[in-house]
């Protein structure tokens, strides 16, 4: 655990990792489309595939090329245990998506 003194006080901090979380499929939220409450249907956000032939991603291959290797150091070990989880809420009505930002997680189910 860590230390951080606030005002004076002293807190302590410690990461919270919730393991298991189980959210049902369907949620009644606001949608600013129809803003007013609605029946959400509820699903996990995966990122999609990366393109080869976006600008950045043109931009990092001839910058790796040749001799020299990476501009940046490659990140070997990560500090982090577990992932951010998103949801990804769609309205009923409408039909509109948005995303909500989750807690870190190990495991989500929908359910």
């Amino acid at each position: 655990m860590r230390e951080k003194s606030i005002r004076g006080r002293h807190v302590f901090l410690c990461a919270l990792v919730v393991k298991n979380v189980n959210v049902p499929k369907e949620v009644t939220t606001y949608c600013p489309k129809c803003k007013v409450h609605r029946a959400h249907s509820v699903s996990l956000y995966k990122a999609g595939k990366r393109r080869a032939m976006a600008k950045g991603e043109r931009h990092h291959a001839r910058e790796k090329e040749g001799y020299g290797g990476q501009k940046y150091p490659l990140q070997k070990e990560f500090a982090k245990t577990t992932k951010k989880q998103t949801l990804r809420l769609k309205c009923k009505v409408c039909g509109r998506m948005r995303h909500k930002d989750g807690i870190r997680l190990r495991k989500m189910n929908i359910a």
